[in-house]
């Protein structure tokens, strides 16, 4: 039995064995470039005095690149979904061959096993692979930039590849034993995987542990380092907030002293009307407006010494809904024909 799922799967794993291999070459060609650069840059702000500087310079030169990897490698989860996953059982459904097989000595719950531990298993060994070299290549730019916790590069490093692979596999198996039809199996994996790696880092991720909480007081300085001014709603707020070595969940919006949310009019007047002062910040006249009214921000943040915890918690998450479906297919397979 296992000899024949893997004949029935070795193309598809052929295929992307080709894949990963080319992304591997291409991976560790980027990682010594990185490893070049990073030296080079050590060497020259030693001699100039202006290491601060010329990290900032280093890790600009890769940011966009190795986001655009990282983008990349959240997609792979999608396409294990749709070309390993929903094919699996949805294929032999529809074409009727699974009666052959049924009528011999294998058991559906051991032909369904099989099938479905064989790909989840190869899903595994694809993501892990790929999460390491690329958490490999980035490592140098991740140890200056410390951010590992933005929603694509959290999702591309470390552990949560495999659960999300994993997953999209047995999603993708269990939407074919129900379908019983291949293309339309695959569509609904395709949006299903993707709408899942979209609700985990927006509305679960920020929950796995409780959250640090900070008052923040919003000088004219602080506020000229905030990415935008602008409103939610009908909220004043400020926009991009970050604090070096943590990543930012929750920021409310402006508040006074006593705690209410800012009157929209003083902070229309403020972007709109403000005094003359000269200031020279980001924001100009604006952020010393604001700063008059004694305004502050309530945020919540997860340190960064906490990347590891929150990716043993979220790959079991993955991990313990992978066996939920696999229980949840053996259970239909057994009751339906």
């Amino acid at each position: 039995m296992i000899w024949m799922s893997w004949r029935q799967f070795r193309t598809q794993a052929l295929v992307g064995g080709l894949v990963v291999g080319a992304l591997a070459a291409y991976l560790v060609m980027t990682g010594f470039d990185i490893r070049d650069a990073h030296a080079g840059y050590l060497a020259q702000c030693q001699a100039t005095g202006d290491c601060a500087g010329a990290m900032i310079r280093f890790v600009g030169d890769y940011r966009t690149r190795l986001l655009l990897l990282a983008g990349v490698f959240g997609l792979v989860p999608v396409l294990i979904g749709m070309f390993w996953g929903a094919p699996l059982v949805a294929r032999e459904l529809e074409a009727g061959t699974h009666r052959l097989v049924w009528n011999q000595s294998v058991s559906r719950r051991r032909w369904l096993a099989v099938r479905l531990a064989t790909v989840v298993l190869a899903a595994i060994v694809v993501a892990a692979c790929s999460s390491w070299l690329l958490s490999w290549a980035a490592a140098p730019v991740d140890a200056i930039a410390q951010d590992r916790f933005s929603t694509v590069n959290f999702g591309a490093r470390g552990l949560s590849p495999i659960g999300q692979a994993a997953l999209a596999a047995a999603a993708g198996a269990a939407i074919g034993l129900f379908t019983r039809r291949t293309l339309p199996a695959m569509a609904v994996t395709g949006l299903l995987v993707l709408v899942a790696l979209f609700v985990m880092p927006n509305a679960i991720r920020p929950h796995l542990m409780p959250a640090h909480h900070e008052s923040r007081k919003m000088t004219a300085a602080a506020i000229d380092q905030a990415h935008g001014l602008g409103t939610l709603g009908s909220a004043p707020v400020l926009k991009g907030i970050e604090i070096p070595g943590v990543w930012v969940t929750s920021v409310s919006e402006l508040l006074t002293a006593d705690g209410r949310p800012l009157d929209p009019k003083i902070f229309d007047d403020c972007l709109m009307r403000a005094p003359k002062t000269g200031a020279t910040g980001t924001f100009g006249d604006s952020s010393p407006c604001l700063e008059s009214h004694d305004l502050h921000l309530d945020i919540e943040y997860q340190p960064n010494g906490r990347f590891w915890t929150f990716q043993y918690l979220e790959t079991g998450l993955y991990l313990l809904l992978t066996a939920l479906i696999g229980a949840l297919m053996l259970w239909r397979i057994r009751h339906r024909t």
